[in-house]
C-alpha cells in the first residue's frame, strides 16, 4: 500500500508528486529585498530532497508598508525579479514546484524593525488589536498600541492593486501558483478579526462583511492570473497580538469565512495552527484543516509541530525542540482524507532532504534554532 504522504495530487495545472510541502518561513537573507545565490541554493536543496511543493518565505507585495525589514524579499524590483527567476529555474531543474507567499503585515508593521513613523501602517480601523498572550516585547507593544488612521477606500484599492501586480509578476517569473498570507494578525487577517476590524461600512461590521476585503483580494488575483494556476490561502485562528484569539468561535462561523475565500477563487486552504493534530472545536477530533475541508470541500493543508514535541513559539523561547515521531498519526490523517497536504517548517530547516528521509523511514532530524535558523543550510 502506498504511503499517503507519497500519493500524487493535482490542483488545477499544478501536479505534485507527494503531499509534503515546505512551509513558508521568514529568513531575511535577501539583502535589500533581493534573493541571491544563497537563497536560490537554499530552495533548490529542498527540491532536490524530494519536497513536493515549496512555499517561499513571505514576499513583500508592491506597497510601501507591506513589510518592515529591508531583507525580506520583494517581487517588484528588477533586481529581485532576476533573483527570483534564478530561484524558480533552479527549483524546476531539480524537479520541484514552487509558489511565492504574498505578504502584507498590516497592523504588525514595525514588529521586525522600527520603521519610518511618517508612513501609515495599514490597519482596518487604525488599531493594533487587543493584547493577549504574545511573544512581542513590551517596548514594541507600547509603540504599536498607539492608534493610527484607519484605512481609507483609496488605501483598500491601492492594496488590492498591489497584490495583483505582485501576483502577475510571479506568473511572469514562472512560479507554479500563488500563496497568500492571510493569517497571524497580518493585514488580511486583521479584517476577519473583530479585535482589529471595528469598521461600520461595507468592509466591516458583521462576519460576512469582515470577509469582504480578503475575498476581494483573492478575486482580483484570480481575475489577473486566470484559471490555470492554483491559489493557496493561509488562515489562522491565533494572532501574534494574542495567541488565544479566534476569528471563528463555531464551525458555522468558520464556514462563512472560508466559503467566501473559496467562492472568490482559493483552491487550497492552509490552516495554520501550532500542532497539526489539535482539535479545532469542542465535540470533535477534527483539526482546523479537517474542518476547512469538511466545510468547503476544498483541498486543505495542515501545519504544526510535525516530528517535534514543542510548538514554534515554545521552541523559539527554549532554543531546541525534542524529536517526537508523530509521522504515523500524520499518515493516518492524510490517509483518512481529513486533509490533503502537510506543510513542514522546522524539520525542513534541519534536513533539506526531509521528504527523502520520510520516504526511506530514516530517523527524524533534531531541530536546533541556533544552527538551523541561524543560516541558510
Amino acid at each position: 500500500m502506498t504511503n499517503p504522504l507519497f500519493q500524487p495530487l493535482r490542483i488545477r495545472s499544478l501536479e505534485l508528486s507527494n503531499r509534503i510541502v515546505m512551509s513558508p518561513m521568514t529568513r531575511t537573507y535577501s539583502i535589500e529585498g533581493v534573493p541571491g545565490r544563497d537563497v536560490a541554493d537554499y530552495y533548490r536543496r529542498r527540491a532536490e530532497g524530494g519536497t513536493g511543493l515549496i512555499v517561499t518565505e513571505g514576499v513583500a507585495i508592491d506597497h510601501e508598508t507591506a513589510v518592515d525589514h529591508a531583507n525580506v524579499p520583494n517581487l517588484h524590483t528588477p533586481a529581485a525579479q532576476a533573483g527570483w527567476r534564478k530561484v524558480v529555474d533552479d527549483v524546476h531543474a531539480a524537479g520541484g514546484k514552487i509558489v511565492p507567499q504574498l505578504w502584507h503585515v498590516g497592523p504588525l508593521w514595525g514588529a521586525m524593525t522600527q520603521m519610518d513613523p511618517s508612513l501609515k501602517p495599514m490597519r482596518p480601523s487604525g488599531e493594533w488589536g487587543p493584547l493577549g498572550v504574545t511573544s512581542y516585547s513590551a517596548a514594541y507593544v507600547e509603540r504599536a498600541q498607539a492608534s493610527t488612521e484607519a484605512m481609507t477606500e483609496q488605501d483598500i484599492q491601492d492594496v488590492i492593486d498591489a497584490y495583483v501586480r505582485s501576483a502577475k509578476h510571479a506568473v511572469e517569473l514562472g512560479f507554479d501558483g500563488i500563496a497568500i498570507h492571510g493569517g497571524h494578525g497580518y493585514l488580511l487577517d486583521s479584517f476577519f478579526w473583530e479585535g482589529t476590524n471595528q469598521r461600520d461600512d461595507a468592509w466591516g461590521g458583521d462576519l460576512e462583511r469582515r470577509t469582504k476585503f480578503p475575498a476581494a483580494v483573492v478575486a482580483a488575483i484570480r481575475a489577473a492570473i486566470g484559471p490555470d494556476l492554483p491559489i493557496i490561502y493561509r488562515f489562522s485562528q491565533h494572532k501574534q497580538q494574542d495567541f488565544t484569539a479566534k476569528i471563528a468561535e463555531t464551525p458555522e462561523e468558520l464556514g462563512v469565512i472560508l466559503g467566501a475565500l473559496v467562492d472568490a477563487g482559493v483552491d487550497v486552504l492552509d490552516a495554520s495552527i501550532r500542532r497539526f493534530d489539535v482539535p479545532a472545536f469542542e465535540g470533535s477530533d477534527l483539526s482546523l484543516a479537517g474542518w476547512a475541508k469538511k466545510l468547503t470541500g476544498a483541498v486543505t493543508m495542515a501545519v504544526g509541530s510535525v516530528g517535534i514535541g514543542k510548538s514554534l513559539r515554545d521552541s523559539r523561547i527554549e532554543g531546541v525542540a525534542p524529536v517526537v515521531d508523530n509521522i504515523p498519526q500524520l499518515e493516518e490523517r492524510i490517509g483518512s482524507g481529513e486533509f490533503d497536504l502537510i506543510a513542514i517548517g522546522r524539520l525542513h530547516l534541519a534536513d533539506p532532504a526531509l521528504a527523502s528521509t520520510l520516504r526511506d523511514g530514516g530517523p527524524l532530524p533534531a531541530f536546533d534554532r541556533a544552527v538551523h535558523e541561524g543560516s541558510l543550510i
